[in-house]
């Protein structure tokens, strides 16, 4: 398979890598092993015409580039660029295409951070039996500097493309190929994104509703123009208080932290499985060793304050903070010696490209005061063009989409309580958590952090699951955590309930399996 990939790399097609944000394991996005795979939608799904056909598609300001197939016979990819007259932007498409035993599925794929997608996200669908599509959405690589022109005034068409054109852009390509190719639309389309590609599954529902019938939205950076300013906050306390904490001491707070608060589910297995439900004190850790270090009172006041999030000058809420049971050196890095931050580059990126318009802007300059200005800036700038907060989703739930929505609770780079908000508005706005979890249900993950990596079991099974909601009306109650060893023996499962509830053990039996849980209310903090 990855011959046909590969080549098109050695011809110097424009080829994107993923950023860290979409660092997924790909059991993620994988169904679970023991369960049946859903069936082909058409019984005949031969291509009507040969790959080198499809060079003469015509698509209004598209070109088709490249059309590959690979040596195996097995599929062919096809490279277009589409542009926006009078823009002279070049949003990058690929699309892959089963050769033979297409399931009559189409999958659209996201990116992560500023990286529009991955050629990587289009192996595991062909393998599948899906017609699969990634962009760029209009620039190579997963650096900002795309958002300044020439002249390091802000392209707006490039941040458009970025926020929300390149995907539907990728998406009318790849519908139009498929049926030039099969002879008929796809019987359903699925897109699924992790990250940025989570916002932008979301951001489909909202403004292209027609483009998807089921969207699998992970760990999404929906509040892109709050959250993503805010984890510089860490270092932003630490400079202006003139105490970078080191990693030790931070791994010492996440640890005390999760040892405190553990067995508040009524399992100790390492995991806080409802950080909103229980409180530590880090002033407990005030005057111990750390590798020879005394954890001091600032200390203690600065990681307080990590949990708590950014607030203003008068004390008012900004965002959230770390849930407990972050790890704090990964979203408070610091290294070296002497000691000095180590910011999120994600992050970096974004004030200095999209908020200071200075790639070299030193963010050491960055005081309390001017990050809630550059906050309130962010908010208002970049809020209509990549907020993706809309809770309207009328239009999507009207034409018989479904959205599941996936977060893990120690997210350290996108708090999860920001997914929580956006779904409890949704909630409000379209009738209720009844009404709403007839089209769109989220599943939280305990103990995961932003890859779904940890001590904790990881999310499978969630695009299987989402297409037997779309195709059999069969509405995901639980889905399914594993936590396997390198050569895949399982060493626990736990199941995930839809939002609100949460997995309770029963009291008898393994708590390293999942059939020993059942559904359960969170207990009030």
């Amino acid at each position: 398979m990855k011959s046909a990939l590969s080549f098109l790399h050695a011809r110097g097609t424009r080829l994107f890598f993923i950023a860290c944000l979409q660092a997924l394991p790909l059991v993620c996005m994988n169904g679970s092993a023991a369960e049946a795979r859903p069936k082909a939608l058409f019984s005949d799904t031969t291509p009507v015409c040969a790959p080198e056909d499809l060079k003469k598609l015509t698509l209004a300001d598209t070109t088709i580039d490249a059309v590959v197939v690979d040596p195996s016979g097995d599929f062919c990819v096809v490279t277009a660029t589409v542009t926006h007259p009078p823009a002279a932007d070049r949003v990058e498409v690929q699309v892959g295409l089963p050769m033979r035993n297409w399931n009559g599925r189409f999958r659209g794929t996201g990116g992560g951070g500023f990286s529009g997608g991955s050629q990587r996200r289009l192996q595991e669908p062909l393998a599948l039996g899906d017609a699969v599509a990634m962009t760029n959405t209009g620039h190579a690589g997963g650096s900002a500097s795309f958002a300044l022109d020439a002249e390091g005034k802000l392209n707006w068409q490039l941040i458009r493309d970025n926020a929300y054109l390149g995907i539907h852009d990728m998406t009318v390509v790849g519908k139009a190929l498929v049926k030039a190719f099969y002879g008929r639309l796809p019987g359903r389309s699925y897109f699924v994104g992790h990250s940025t590609g989570g916002r932008q599954g979301l951001m489909e529902a909202q403004r292209y509703p027609e483009d998807y019938d089921g969207i699998v939205s992970s760990a999404p950076a929906i509040n892109w123009h709050r959250f993503l300013l805010c984890d510089l906050w860490p270092q932003v306390l630490m400079h202006a208080e003139g105490n970078l904490i080191p990693k030790d001491k931070l791994d010492a707070a996440t640890a005390a932290a999760i040892a405190a608060c553990d067995s508040a589910d009524g399992v100790v297995d390492g995991v806080i499985d409802d950080p909103f439900g229980v409180s530590y004190d880090p002033r407990r850790l005030v005057g111990t060793k750390v590798d020879g270090m005394t954890f001091t009172e600032k200390d203690a006041s600065l990681i307080r304050r990590f949990w708590e999030g950014p607030r203003g000058h008068d004390g008012s809420f900004i965002w959230h903070g770390m849930a407990l049971g972050t790890d704090l050196s990964s979203a408070a890095g610091t290294e070296g010696t002497p000691l000095r931050g180590k910011p999120f580059p994600i992050a970096l990126d974004y004030l200095r490209y999209y908020l200071v318009q200075d790639g070299n802007w030193d963010w050491t300059k960055l005081t309390p005061a001017r990050f809630e200005l550059l906050w309130r800036q962010s908010v208002e700038q970049y809020g209509a063009v990549i907020g993706t907060d809309d809770p309207d989703l009328t239009a999507f739930r009207e034409r018989g989409g479904k959205i599941i929505i996936l977060h893990g609770l120690a997210d350290q780079q996108i708090p999860a309580h920001g997914t929580i908000d956006y779904y409890r508005k949704v909630q409000q706005r379209m009738g209720g958590a009844d009404a709403t979890s007839r089209f769109a249900r989220l599943f939280l993950s305990p103990g995961t952090n932003h890859g779904y990596r940890g001590i904790a079991p990881a999310p499978v099974g969630e695009v299987d699951a989402l297409i037997r909601w779309v195709e059999e009306g069969v509405a995901p109650d639980k889905l399914l955590a594993e936590r396997r060893d390198k050569d895949g023996k399982l060493l626990r499962s736990r199941p995930l309930y839809p939002y609100p509830q949460v997995a309770r053990y029963k009291g008898s039996g393994s708590t390293d399996d999942a059939a020993n849980f059942g559904p359960s209310l969170p207990k009030a903090p």
